[in-house]
């Protein structure tokens, strides 16, 4: 075996057209070949075809930010996501251990029930209150299961410039209707997906590919931008963000109407409660995490370019 050194580590990237994954291709792209592969080349409701890739490309590293994200068809439809958020981590997990490969792998603030008051640290009890949430929990465990060497980061309000998300829907909204109605009792921390693949790629250069394997600080991780908000806050900034980079507005970003989470019933429930205490992340790997709003106003600059 070639020492680290002088060998080019191989790096597979599942979901590489969502907002995370494409982020991923960027951050990761330094650090060695990476396969990034989408829906087609990696479909995760396919298990033994996962297992055949990875036996195949043999990755030194494995990231895996695909997900079943549909919050509330999961509701309906169980199976797929199961076997997408609950078995694909597993059989990658399995597949990562055989090879002696670092599996990362991202999961939700929606395996806790949001009831606590405070932010969540990475050893409270968790508690999914919707199929979603359940099924990363499964990914979770299934992966603990596994004895494999990984990272999982939970994160929060995710938003790319590539993709579909909150920020670009209120921006949408905002040019189209003279007036909005956003929920304003839920709260936690708009995340960038650029932050968290940049966060991704600095602790598998730092701690993985140039530090001893066999100290290498695995387990689950809380990775979320700095500070709070709303889904009215974070609107307000979008908006007002957006106006002050020129793009006309029906609607006066300063008179988007607060509402429970009570005037907006939607199939799956929300955690009332999205804040995560990054403390343990901050502190093992020496990352700083910037305020939200930063990584919106990036954000911003990135979409209306």
């Amino acid at each position: 075996m070639q020492p680290k050194a002088t060998r080019i580590p191989t790096l597979l990237v599942t979901g590489s057209n969502g907002q995370l994954g494409f982020e991923l291709r960027r951050s990761l792209a330094p650090l060695g070949h990476v396969i990034a592969l989408d829906r087609a080349g990696c479909d995760l409701a396919r298990p033994d075809e996962l297992r055949r890739l990875v036996r195949e490309l043999r990755p030194d590293i494995i990231v895996n930010p695909a997900a079943y994200t549909a919050v509330d068809k999961a509701e309906t439809e169980t199976s797929l996501a199961h076997a997408i958020n609950g078995t694909a981590p597993g059989v990658f997990a399995e597949e990562a251990k055989a090879l002696g490969s670092l599996l990362v792998h991202y999961s939700t603030d929606y395996v806790f029930d949001g009831r606590k008051v405070g932010a969540y640290v990475e050893s409270d009890a968790v508690n999914p209150q919707s199929v979603y949430g359940k099924s990363k929990l499964a990914g979770e465990r299934a992966i603990a299961a596994s004895g494999a060497t990984a990272l999982v980061f939970r994160t929060c309000w995710v938003a790319g410039a590539h993709g579909g998300n909150f920020a670009k829907t209120m921006l949408k909204l905002g040019r189209e209707r003279d007036s909005l109605r956003v929920i304003a009792d839920q709260f936690g921390a708009p995340t960038t997906a650029a932050l968290i693949a940049d966060v991704t790629a600095q602790i598998v250069s730092r701690h993985w590919l140039h530090d001893r394997r066999d100290a290498f600080p695995a387990g689950v991780y809380h990775l979320a931008a700095a500070g709070e908000t709303t889904w009215h806050g974070y609107a307000n900034e979008v908006l007002r963000g957006a106006a002050a980079r020129g793009v006309e507005l029906k609607v006066d970003p300063a008179l988007i109407e607060a509402i429970p989470t009570t005037a907006y019933p939607l199939p799956a429930p929300r955690p009332a409660n999205s804040r995560l205490n990054t403390g343990m992340l901050r502190e093992t790997f020496d990352i700083h995490l910037p305020d939200w709003q930063q990584g919106i106003q990036f954000l911003l600059d990135q979409i209306l370019s």
